[in-house]
C-alpha cells in the first residue's frame, strides 16, 4: 500500500523546490524579451531567447524522462538545476559581451531546468495513493505561488544593480540553482526497478497516442500551456511599449504567475468533485476571457486583468490535463508517456513562443496592433482543444481506455 506520509514529505520538498528554483522562470520570462530587444539585430527576434529556452526544454524532455526512469527523480532534478546554472552563466556572458548569439545559447541551456521543473508535478504522484494524486499535483503547482512573488521582486532588485542591465538578475539565477538543488537531498522517491525478464513493456508511443483519454489530455495540456506562453511572452514588451515602465511589467508578470499557482490550493479538490473534463473546460473558457479582455484595451488594468485570467485558465486547463494523463498511464509506461507528453507540450509552447515576437513586433504598425494579433491568435487553438474535449465527453466510458 502506498504510504501517503512519504508522499506528503516529497510534496513538501517539491513545493520548496518550486518556490526557490522555480523563481528563475518568472525572472527569465520577465527580462529575457526586454534584454533580447536590446541585443537583437531585428525587433522581430526580441523574444527568440524565450523561444530558445522552450526549445531546450522540448529537446530535453524525453532524455530527461528516461534518465529519471533509470536513475531516479533526484538525479534528473540535480541535472536540471545544473543546466539552469550553466545556462544563466552563459546568458550573463552574452549580456556582458553584447552578443545576442551567446545570450540565446544560454537561454537554450536554461531550458534544461525548465524541462526538469515540469517533472515536479509527475514526481508528486510517484509515492501517492490514487486518491491523493490530484491534491499532490495541485499542491506542488501551488509552490509556484511563492516563486511568483519571489522571482519578479528579485528582478526589481537586481535588474539595474550592475552597469549592464539585467546582468545582476542572471547572476542571481545562478545562485538560485546552486542553493536550491540542495533541497533534492531530502527527496525520498525510490528509483524505478529494472524490468524483469518477461515483464510487461507497456504500450508503444503510437499505441499511447491512440488512447482517446491520453490524446485529449495532451491536446488540452499543449493548448493551455502554449496559449499562456504566447500571451505572457509578449506582455512585458506590450506593457513597456504602451508607455508603462519595467516595474509595471514586473508587477503584471507577478499578478499573472500568482494567478497561475494560487488556485492550486483547491484545484485538486475541484477535480475530485467535478471531474477532470469539467475543470479543463472551465480553464479553456477562462483563457478565452483573457483574450477578450486584452483585446478590449491597453490600459494598465486591462493588462492586469487579462494576465490574471490567463494564469487562472492555465491552472485549470493544465492541472486538469495532467491529472487526466496520469490516470491513463501504467507504471511501466511512466517514463515513456511523460517524456512524450512534455515533448508534445513544449513543442507547442516552442511554436507559440517563436510566434509571439513576430506577432507582437511585426504584424502591425503599432504595439497595440501587435498585441491585438497575439490575443486573436488564441481563438483557433481554443476551438481545437474545446472540440477535442467535447469529442471525449461524448464517447462511451468503456471506449476511452
Amino acid at each position: 500500500m502506498t504510504n501517503d506520509s512519504t508522499a506528503c514529505r516529497n510534496v513538501l520538498v517539491l513545493v520548496a523546490a518550486q518556490a526557490v528554483l522555480g523563481a528563475q522562470l518568472p525572472m527569465i520570462f520577465t527580462i529575457a524579451g526586454l534584454a533580447g530587444s536590446s541585443l537583437a539585430p531585428n525587433a522581430c527576434w526580441a523574444t527568440l531567447p524565450i523561444t530558445m529556452m522552450v526549445i531546450g526544454s522540448m529537446l530535453t524532455a524525453t532524455p530527461l524522462s528516461m534518465l529519471m526512469q533509470r536513475f531516479g527523480r533526484r538525479a534528473g532534478f540535480f541535472f536540471g538545476a545544473a543546466g539552469g546554472a550553466v545556462g544563466a552563466a552563459i546568458g550573463a556572458w552574452g549580456l556582458s559581451s553584447g552578443s545576442f548569439l551567446i545570450f540565446c545559447i544560454g537561454a537554450l541551456l536554461s531550458g534544461i531546468y525548465m524541462s526538469a521543473n515540469g517533472f515536479y508535478r509527475f514526481a508528486a504522484v510517484d509515492t501517492a495513493s490514487e486518491a491523493f494524486r490530484p491534491k499532490a499535483i495541485s499542491w506542488v503547482m501551488a509552490g509556484g505561488l511563492l516563486s511568483a512573488v519571489f522571482g519578479p521582486q528579485l528582478v526589481k532588485i537586481t535588474a539595474d544593480e550592475m552597469a549592464v542591465p539585467f546582468l545582476g538578475s542572471y547572476l542571481t539565477v545562478i545562485g538560485l540553482n546552486l542553493v536550491g538543488s540542495l533541497l533534492f537531498l531530502a527527496l525520498n522517491i525510490p528509483k524505478p526497478k529494472a524490468p524483469a525478464a518477461g515483464s510487461p513493456a507497456g504500450r508503444s508511443r503510437a499505441e499511447l497516442l491512440r488512447n482517446p483519454t491520453i490524446l485529449v489530455a495532451m491536446i488540452c495540456a499543449t493548448v493551455s500551456y502554449a496559449l499562456m506562453n504566447l500571451v505572457m511572452t509578449s506582455s512585458p514588451l506590450a506593457v513597456v511599449g504602451c508607455g508603462f515602465d519595467k516595474g509595471n511589467a514586473a508587477d503584471v508578470v507577478t499578478a499573472h504567475v500568482l494567478a497561475m499557482y494560487a488556485p492550486s490550493f483547491f484545484t485538486g479538490h475541484l477535480i475530485a468533485r467535478f471531474g477532470t473534463e469539467r475543470i479543463i473546460a472551465l480553464g479553456l473558457t477562462i483563457l478565452a476571457a483573457a483574450g477578450a479582455v486584452a483585446m478590449a484595451g491597453v490600459q494598465l488594468e486591462n493588462f492586469f486583468i487579462a494576465l490574471i485570467l490567463l494564469g487562472l485558465g492555465w491552472n485549470f486547463g493544465f492541472i486538469g490535463a495532467t491529472t487526466m494523463l496520469t490516470s491513463a498511464q501504467r507504471p511501466e509506461e511512466r517514463g515513456r508517456l511523460q517524456g512524450l507528453n512534455d515533448l508534445v507540450v513544449f513543442g507547442g509552447v516552442t511554436l507559440a513562443s517563436f510566434s509571439s515576437g513576430g506577432l507582437m513586433n511585426c504584424s502591425g504598425g503599432t504595439v497595440q496592433a501587435g498585441w491585438q494579433m497575439v490575443n486573436l491568435a488564441m481563438l483557433p487553438f481554443l476551438v481545437l482543444a474545446g472540440g477535442a474535449l467535447i469529442w471525449l465527453w461524448l464517447r462511451p466510458q468503456e471506449t476511452r481506455a
